[in-house]
């Protein structure tokens, strides 16, 4: 199984995201690092890493999604400080939430036909 990060500056958000996944895929391991440690907006490295150290254990990788730009580079500053296997995927918070949380359920699922889910939402037509 492959566990997931979502990463939000808004910590209802990250929660938010985390609900709607895991009631598509309820045995996926899928944990929120939204906020920084006093509540407001904004993210923290301690918090994403903690995050990625929680959804490795007893996975085979961690696949992270962001929402912001300073999202993205505080989750590479948490992944260079953790010895968990992950990878940042390049996609849609909430689609790429999703779709990756299904993928990882399934008893195939690799670090990268996770990524590569998430990273199929960029595509999803909603019209």
């Amino acid at each position: 199984m492959i566990g997931i990060v979502v990463v939000s500056h808004s910590e209802t958000l990250a929660e938010g995201v985390v609900e709607v996944a895991t009631d598509m895929a309820s045995d996926a391991t899928v944990i929120a690092a939204g906020g920084i440690e006093d509540g407001r907006i904004g993210t923290s490295v301690d918090r994403i890493g903690e995050a990625v150290e929680a959804a490795g254990e007893g996975t085979d990788g961690v696949v992270v999604l962001a929402d912001l730009g300073s999202a993205v580079m505080n989750a590479e500053m948490a992944l260079e400080e953790s010895d968990v296997e992950a990878v940042i995927a390049d996609a849609p918070l909430v689609e790429g939430a999703l779709n990756a949380a299904v993928s990882a359920t399934g008893t195939k699922a690799t670090l990268e036909s996770v990524r590569e889910a998430a990273e199929d939402a960029r595509y999803m037509d909603k019209t």
